[in-house]
């Protein structure tokens, strides 16, 4: 193999589980088809006099909590192993030393809702509560039990970076491969599972959306439109395994894409707003160490949450570093807000759009921020994706960027 294929970071792996689609096949099927699942969210523990809008899982596939291998999981720690399970086949990792495999978890404060129903029955007999809890509480739980299930025995850690988590964590997995720390490094975003406490928190804040399509969900959502009022929650999982070029092709993989370049950067503020600065900053960077112009980027999967100073931040940033011309969707106007895993849920939606050589529709954009940009129509169209670029940022002023090139472009 040569230095340069050995360098190369390439994406080998998949596994997605959604409100819209469990999978990676129904999953790309229902982007397509502009598919959503929008409405009064009914999970236990999510609602109290409340009528929060989101888009939840069926649990149908994944199981009961005290089922066979699932007894004592929460269901984030559910979804996570069927998700990963996806990736792992689709990556066939069981043929690569499980010493040489790592994993890094993106996100944290995975399991409120878990947390609250543990608590609800024990609140004054406190010594009533499961012993499990214990170690539940933790997100490293998560590391167990994925480690434990998957027989990982290379490192395993969980990254909290607010909603940019998801992306962060690929791109912390592919400096763990380029480091050569582990031959393969798994990113895996959990469902980030709120109770009511946090979608109260997140209304009061201003940046969840309100009441006012409450007799109309499948309205709720619409990132970069003008009628939009804050992000509408989804479940959502997600996995990307990462390795070198040279170690997917001893196993006979055909890579996703290579991941071009990346990067983070802060604004120094613990605040939920925007900055400017920070967004043009990151881009900026990410297309240098990739080695392309902004004229090269020909798809964008912007961060759109559908906030209302956020979208238009973003634009701004995008406008100012030349990128007016690239086609733009929003996952989240079809997936919803996954919050820490959303970051990955649309890289994902990145790869296998590039793959399938289609965009998948925007919702609800009736009345674009700004009309200049090249929007996804409301149908899936035809498009060669060669340069994608993915933008994740967080609360506290987190703002990260991700160069994906297809990899049947390559020499």
């Amino acid at each position: 193999m040569s230095a340069s294929e050995a360098e190369s970071l390439m994406v080998s792996g998949l596994g997605v589980t959604s409100a819209i689609g469990t999978g990676k096949a129904d999953f790309l099927e229902a982007l397509l088809a502009g598919k959503h699942a929008f409405s009064l969210m009914r999970r236990p523990g999510r609602q109290l006099d409340s009528t929060f809008i989101g888009a939840e899982i069926g649990g149908e596939t994944l199981g009961d909590e005290s089922s066979g291998g699932s007894r004592g999981l929460s269901f984030s720690a559910r979804v996570a192993l069927a998700t990963l399970a996806e990736a792992w086949q689709d990556a066939r990792l069981d043929e690569v030393d499980p010493a040489r495999i790592g994993l890094v978890i993106g996100g944290s404060n995975f399991q409120q809702r878990a947390i609250e129903q543990a608590h609800a029955p024990c609140a004054l007999q406190p010594y009533f509560i499961k012993p499990s809890y214990a170690m539940q509480f933790l997100d490293t739980d998560l590391c167990g039990v994925c480690t434990e299930h998957f027989a990982i025995r290379g490192f395993a850690y969980t990254l909290g970076a607010a909603s940019a988590s998801g992306q962060m964590a690929v791109i912390h997995a592919a400096q763990t491969v380029r480091s050569q720390d582990v031959d393969v490094c798994i990113a895996l975003a959990p469902v980030m599972d709120l109770s009511y406490w946090e979608c109260h928190g997140f209304r009061s804040l201003g940046a969840m959306g309100s009441d006012r399509f409450a007799e109309s969900p499948a309205l709720a959502c619409r990132p970069f439109d003008r009628d939009r009022d804050g992000f509408i929650y989804g479940e959502s999982s997600a996995a990307v395994i990462i390795e070198s070029a040279a170690s997917a092709r001893r196993r006979g993989i055909s890579p996703y894409a290579r991941i071009a370049g990346w990067s983070v950067a802060m604004d120094g503020n613990r605040n939920p707003n925007p900055s400017f600065d920070g967004e043009t900053g990151v881009i900026r960077q990410a297309l240098g160490r990739a080695g392309w112009h902004a004229r090269q980027v020909d798809y964008i999967n912007p961060h759109g949450s559908g906030s209302v100073v956020g979208d238009e931040t973003e634009l701004r940033a995008l406008a100012d570093c030349g990128l007016r011309d690239a086609p733009i969707n929003a996952t989240k106007s079809l997936t919803g807000h996954g919050l820490a895993s959303a970051g990955m849920v649309e890289t994902i939606a990145s790869l296998l759009q590039m793959r399938a050589g289609q965009l998948h529709p925007n919702r609800n954009l009736e009345h674009p921020l700004d009309p200049g940009f090249a929007w996804a129509g409301n149908q899936a169209q035809s498009h060669s994706i060669q340069c994608a670029l993915n933008l994740s940022f967080g609360f506290g002023g987190i703002n990260t960027a991700l160069c994906l090139e297809n990899s049947g472009a390559l020499s």
